[in-house]
């Protein structure tokens, strides 16, 4: 991908708005996550230290295809569409560690993580529409959270 120099302010911040809205969230639930040791887990969860890399390196995918559908202009009705549901998604991103972890409400953070997942898919294809890159970029988002919703599901069942 070739950067046009003038934009790279709008590339930074485009990457940094989803680390900062993660590493918030990360840092709000911290004295929580201890907690998620000791509930029983399905046998395909994956060990603690993977969503610690897994989820910096979404941000700064997510964070990429924000900036290539932003430098088609703000302006554009369809580009101020995509960017809405993806601000839309990401609060509700930043909300489900704290529903999840801080309050321990796994069987409503199962409801919220599905709402977050139709709005990722929906903001994905709405960026593709607008460059595919972009929604190509969501992708591993998409996927995780299919993943992250089974672990909600699975983890709330059995710790009932």
């Amino acid at each position: 991908m070739i950067i046009d120099l003038r934009n790279i302010k709008k590339l930074i911040i485009s990457i940094l708005i989803p680390l900062l809205v993660g590493g918030l969230s990360g840092y709000i639930t911290m004295d929580s996550m201890e907690l998620y040791k000791d509930l029983i887990k399905p046998s395909f969860a994956p060990p603690g230290y993977i969503f610690g890399i897994i989820w910096p390196i979404l941000y700064v995918l997510m964070g990429i295809a924000s900036y290539r559908v932003w430098k088609y202009g703000d302006d554009r009705r369809e580009v101020k569409s995509a960017l809405k549901f993806y601000a839309i998604q990401l609060i509700l991103n930043f909300l489900w560690p704290i529903i999840y972890f801080n309050l321990g409400l796994r069987g409503f953070a199962l409801i919220w993580i599905i709402l977050l997942l139709i709005f990722v898919i929906i903001t994905t294809l709405k960026f593709y529409k607008i460059d595919k890159v972009a929604g190509i970029l969501m992708i591993p988002y998409v996927l995780w959270l299919m993943f992250a919703t089974v672990l909600n599901y699975y983890t709330w069942i059995l710790n009932k």
